[in-house]
C-alpha cells in the first residue's frame, strides 16, 4: 500500500522528476498547523514550519532519485502523502546499487544537520533567541524535525530506509530472496514494538503508521517467497540482461500482447510462435529493463 498518481496533484517538475502531492496531504497539513497554534504567536509561523517539513521530505526523496541515476537506474516521480514521501526509483538489481540508492536519502538529512544546527547555536550565542523567540522556535523545531525524520527512517523496519539498507547489506551475503525475507521478518518484529507504543501512548497516528508498515512487511515476505521460487528456475546461457547482468529464465514467462499466449522469447528469437508477432525488445523479468535480443547477446559476451 503506497501512494500513486491517483488522487495526487502534480505541483512541479525538476530534473525531469515530477513531484506530486496526494489530496490527503492538504487535510493533514491544515490539522497539523492548527494543532500547533500554541507554539508561536501567529499561525504564519506554523505554516512556515510545515513548509519546512515539506522541503526536508522533498530533499530526502530527491536524494534517492539522484543516487539512483548515479548507479544507472531509472527515476520516475515523487509522491508526497501524510505518511511521508515515496521516491519511485528502479535501481539496477545489484546490492551495491540498491544500497546507495536507499542510503542517499538519509544522507541528505545528515548533511542538513550542521546546516540547521548552526543558526540555532548562533541564536543562543548572540542572544537573538530572546529578541526573536518565534524565529528561534521555528529554527529549533525544524532541526528537531530533521533529526526525528532521520532517526525514524533509519529504523530497521521494512520498507523504511533502515529496513531497505539492512536488506541491501544482507544481499551481499545471502542473496536477494533471503535478504528480503530476513529484513521483512525483522521489520515485522519492529512493527510489533510500534503497535505497543501506539497503544501505550494512545496515538492513532502511530497506529496508522504501524498498520501501513505491517502490510508492507507482509508484502515483502510474499515477494521474497516469489523470488526464492524464481531462483530455483534454470537460467538460459548465452544471454544476459545488459542492465543487471542476469541470465534470463528458461520457460514461457513472456506473454504476447496480441494473442495473450505465453512463450519463451529467447527460444523463438523474440517472435510469438502462436500468432507470429515479432518484438523489437524483450523485458528483463529481474529488473524490468527492455532491450533487444542482440543487446542481451552482447550482455552475455561482456560478462564472460
Amino acid at each position: 500500500m503506497t501512494p500513486t498518481h491517483k488522487g495526487s496533484f502534480r505541483i512541479f517538475s525538476l530534473a525531469d522528476i515530477g513531484v506530486y502531492v496526494h489530496w490527503s496531504w492538504f487535510f493533514v497539513a491544515i490539522y497539523s498547523v492548527q494543532y500547533r497554534t500554541r507554539e508561536y504567536s501567529s499561525m504564519v509561523w506554523n505554516v512556515m514550519e510545515y513548509m519546512a517539513l515539506f522541503a526536508i521530505v522533498l530533499l530526502h526523496e530527491f536524494g534517492h532519485q539522484l543516487a539512483c541515476r548515479q548507479v544507472g537506474g531509472k527515476t520516475h516521480d515523487i509522491v508526497l502523502w501524510p505518511l511521508g514521501g515515496v521516491a519511485y526509483v528502479s535501481p539496477p538489481q545489484r546490492p551495491g546499487a540498491q544500497l546507495w540508492s536507499i542510503a542517499a536519502g538519509p544522507l541528505v538529512n545528515v548533511v542538513l544537520l550542521p546546516v540547521l544546527l548552526l543558526p540555532v547555536l548562533a541564536n543562543v550565542q548572540f542572544g537573538w533567541a530572546d529578541l526573536h523567540p518565534n524565529a528561534y522556535e521555528l529554527l529549533r523545531n525544524i532541526l528537531f524535525i530533521n533529526i526525528g525524520l532521520l532517526i525514524f527512517n533509519l529504523l530497521p523496519v521494512y520498507p523504511l530506509d533502515g529496513g531497505q539498507i539492512l536488506r541491501s547489506l544482507l544481499w551481499f551475503v545471502i542473496g536477494p530472496a533471503n535478504s528480503l525475507m530476513v529484513a521483512s521478518i525483522i521489520g515485522g518484529v519492529g512493527v510489533l514494538g510500534l503497535i505497543g507504543i501506539a497503544i501505550w501512548g494512545q496515538s492513532i497516528w502511530i497506529g496508522i503508521m504501524a498498520a501501513f508498515l505491517l502490510m508492507n512487511c507482509w508484502r515483502g515476505m510474499m515477494q521474497a517467497r516469489a523470488l526464492a521460487k524464481m531462483e530455483r528456475i534454470p537460467r538460459r546461457t548465452g544471454y544476459a540482461c545488459p542492465a543487471c547482468q542476469t541470465a534470463p529464465l528458461v520457460g514461457e514467462f513472456w506473454r504476447c500482447g496480441k494473442c495473450g499466449q505465453g512463450f519463451d522469447t529467447f527460444l523463438t528469437n523474440a517472435t510469438c510462435p502462436h500468432c507470429g508477432v515479432q518484438y523489437g525488445v524483450t523485458q528483463c523479468l529481474n529488473c524490468g529493463t527492455t532491450r533487444s535480443i542482440n543487446e542481451w547477446l552482447m550482455g552475455w559476451s561482456s560478462n564472460r
